[in-house]
Parts: C-alpha cells; structure tokens; sequence
C-alpha cells in the first residue's frame, strides 16, 4: 500500500466505504461503474451499460494495483486513500497471465506460483496461489493447456457457483449492503 494512502487513512479515519463504483471483468479490466452503469444492472449480468467505463489511465491503473487488497469477509477493494472502494467481480480477484515458461502473473503483474488448478463446468481454468484465486486470461488458455499437458497443473473439477465459498471471496459487495 502507498505511503500517501497509509497517511490519509491516518488522517481521516472514518470515511464511509464506496461500493459498486468499480468493477473487475474476467479479462483483467478495470471499469468506473456511474451512476447510470448502476442503474443499468449489476456488473456480473452482462446487461448492457452495466460495466461502465474501461479504465485506460495507466497511472490511475497502477495506483489501483498497488492498493488492490481483500478485507476479512473476502471482499476485495481499492484502498483510494482513506476510503475503501469496494470492487465487484465479473468472476474472480485475480487474472492469471501465463507466461510461455509456465510461469503465472496476476492482471497486475505480480508473480505467483501456482498450488493448485480447477475445471469449471464451462471449461474456464482457475489457479489457485498463495497470493489468492484467479481466473486464467482465454488469451492464455494454449500456454496453461501446455502446462497441463506437462503435468504441471492437474485441475480438479470445480462448480464455477461453488468458487466464492470455497476460496472465500465475495463476487459483489454492493450486493451485501442494506439499500
């Protein structure tokens, strides 16, 4: 975490948390989710406008990776400064990037080593790592098939409904919240 960020949360403790304003998709992306996106749906239906905005602001994508974290509950968020900015996810906290030597970087570039390797019902991979659960890119799947192929990864069959549970992580905060 940013020092700046670790001052301003000394400097106002109490500030209210953000949910729903930032979303994850499968493929890495982040997205500024207004209020119209809101209205549109939750970030996990796939109505259309419920995304919102892509994110390409390199330096504003950087800072969001380095304060990018899980709280108790499994809920992942962006600490913005003092306020937490809770995140929902189109699948999971994670986008693996397979390397070509097998090697696994989160979305955010971060290196991880892989303990274990699920198979959804849709045929989506999931490694799972010390640094938490994540979804393998669809760009990468031919290089985590060689790894298979290798005997480096043996995935266990997995239902894509049972992953929060059994890997503690909350797909949408927003949706925990009293309205």
């Amino acid at each position: 975490m940013d020092d700046i960020v670790r001052q301003a949360m000394a400097k106002w403790p109490n500030v209210p948390n953000c949910y729903g304003w930032l979303g994850l998709d499968a493929r890495g992306n982040w997205y500024l989710r207004d209020d119209r996106a809101q209205a549109a749906g939750a970030f996990q239906s796939g109505l259309p406008g419920s995304k919102g905005s892509l994110l390409t602001h390199e330096k504003l994508i950087d800072f969001i990776a380095r304060n990018y974290l899980p709280d108790a509950q499994g809920q992942w968020f962006f600490q913005n400064g003092p306020q937490r900015v809770y995140v929902e996810l189109q699948a999971t906290p994670l986008v693996w990037r397979v390397q070509p030597d097998h090697g696994v970087k989160d979305h955010m570039g971060r290196v991880t080593e892989v303990q274990q390797a699920w198979l959804d019902e849709a045929g989506y991979l999931y490694l799972a790592s010390t640094a938490g659960l994540g979804l393998v890119h669809t760009q990468d799947m031919v290089l985590a098939l060689d790894a298979v192929e290798l005997g480096l990864w043996q995935p266990q069959d997995v239902l894509q409904c049972d992953l929060p549970g059994l890997f503690g992580f909350v797909k949408s905060p927003q949706a925990g919240q009293k309205t």
